[in-house]
């Protein structure tokens, strides 16, 4: 017998799945969250149910908040359930299913004044995000837009902000108006340096209609980066009928991830902030080193393997890695050319933590997807792929591998696989980059003049060259042979 996940049922939950230690109604809210996604909720959500289960920090609490209309979408089916949400951890010998209750309510999508009212809420003390990538309004150096319409937008009506930013600059100024100390902004996203990249945001939203408020924020607001890590794919039925027939819980938006995760973070908050220390986060001064490991050696090898895998036809990640010529591609790449201008990280091993991002690929639980990895390339290139390449170019080092990524993924903007299925892009320059990739098959250089994305790359000869001669191979023997090529050390030129 199934029930409905809601407050009401959890006694009946309880016999196939986890439940909350302590009792709902007695949480605060403390956190305001932007992006109530797959990952908000396997990750930052997860700490805190840990925290509240172990009986301390009740007055820390999320409030969701978004601007999309995936974010009302997510809002109409969480309120449905109370707010919670079964989170199914999956390991390759462990399937196991808990209920988390540290969300309290979500914010009507869209409604400035309830959303600004709430950030003035002197018991909120910290506000985060998870907007993705290409949510920040950056170039591919990392710079901030202030032209983009829709920040310029928010800059003309700062009483009406559409975007995350203009809403946080809103209700800053909100909470200075009425002698309110101001919160932490802490970005939960991908991004090197968030913190960084965000406070440009945010500082260069307020800059638009008040520069000198603009410089207050600058000077008083804790913007700490952080490393986040923990592999959530999207949900799809699948999942959610997964949930029903083993556990016999109907909840309409489920989250499956891997068992493992990590959260490395600044210690540096402006109003306080939850005990996370005792449930497993890494405070350090200097997050970079670990950012640097898990954006270049994780991230950038989910990338490396998207586009093959997605040339070859083949749909779930842990498939692509059992392919022997994809997983000797990406050991070859990290090896040479990602691992190697990695800094060192405290304490850790970066070819020990590799044998465990190929662990985590390999697990065939999580059904993580290719077109999930593929999708974004816009956004993810310049952060995840790109600066590796740069660095190994200012240090004099080749490109042979990194520079057959970018032609993969030119490769794979073209439209087919090698069989002729046809590939459906997910990314918001997918029109520009198609035009581009066709024209590339001829001439190789139409895909490196979108200087938002390739940067300083593009005005590497050497890179020009080892990019040239990979995308002419692809289309002249197809990705299975390449990727062969580049193992056999016969693709340079």
């Amino acid at each position: 017998m199934t029930c409905k996940l809601s407050l009401a049922t959890l006694s009946d939950v309880a016999r196939t799945a986890a439940i909350p230690g302590y009792d709902r109604a007695s949480l605060k809210a403390g956190i305001v969250h932007f992006g109530v996604g797959n990952f908000h909720r396997a990750h930052q959500a997860i700490y805190l149910d840990d925290l509240f289960n172990a009986g301390t920090d009740h007055d820390w609490a999320i409030v969701g908040a978004g601007v999309l209309p995936s974010d009302a979408a997510m809002r109409e089916k969480l309120a449905a359930q109370d707010f919670l949400t079964t989170v199914v951890e999956q390991d390759n010998n462990k399937t196991a299913a808990r209920v988390t209750a540290p969300m309290i309510d979500i914010l009507p999508v869209g409604d400035a004044t309830a959303i600004i009212a709430k950030l003035a809420d002197p018991e909120i003390r910290i506000v985060s995000m998870t907007i993705t990538e290409g949510g920040y309004f950056i170039d591919a150096s990392g710079t901030f837009n202030p032209t983009h319409p829709a920040i310029a937008a928010d800059g003309q009506n700062p009483h009406a902000p559409k975007t995350v930013f203009g809403l946080i600059v809103a209700g800053l100024k909100a909470r200075k108006d009425k002698g309110i100390g101001p919160f932490t902004v802490m970005s939960c996203d991908n991004i090197p340096h968030n913190g960084v990249v965000t406070a440009n945001a945010v500082v260069g939203t307020a800059a638009l209609s008040d520069p000198a408020f603009a410089d207050w924020i600058r000077a008083n607001v804790a913007f700490p980066n952080g490393m986040v890590d923990r592999i959530t794919p999207a949900t799809s039925q699948r999942e959610v009928d997964f949930l029903r027939d083993n556990f016999q819980i109907e909840d309409s938006w489920p989250v499956y991830c891997e068992e493992f995760k990590q959260w490395v973070l600044e210690d540096k908050f402006t109003a306080g902030r939850p005990a996370l220390e005792k449930v497993g986060v890494t405070f350090v001064p200097d997050v970079t080193p670990y950012e640097h490991m898990k954006i270049r050696i994780l991230n950038g090898g989910h990338a490396a393997i998207a586009y093959p895998a997605a040339l070859m036809d083949i749909h779930f990640v842990h498939d692509s890695m059992e392919d022997p010529l994809i997983r000797a591609f990406l050991a070859k790449l990290e090896k040479d050319e990602i691992i190697p201008i990695v800094p060192p990280v405290p304490n850790t091993s970066l070819t020990d933590y590799f044998a465990l991002i190929e662990h985590r690929l390999l697990n065939p639980k999580i059904a993580d997807t290719i077109p999930r990895l593929a999708q974004d390339g816009s956004n993810r290139q310049p952060k995840f792929i790109l600066p590796s390449t740069l660095d190994n170019l200012r240090q004099g080092r080749d490109v042979v591998g990194l520079a057959l990524v970018s032609a993969l993924w030119c490769r794979y903007f073209a439209g087919k696989s090698d069989s002729g299925k046809d590939i459906v892009f997910n990314d918001a320059s997918a029109e520009r980059l198609h035009a581009a990739a066709l024209k590339a098959k001829d001439d190789p250089s139409a895909f490196l003049v979108f200087d938002d994305i390739f940067g300083d790359v593009a005005k590497s000869e050497l890179f020009r060259k080892r990019f040239a001669y990979a995308l002419k191979t692809l289309w002249e023997k197809g990705t299975r042979e390449t990727l062969q090529l580049y193992l056999d050390g016969k693709l340079a030129v």
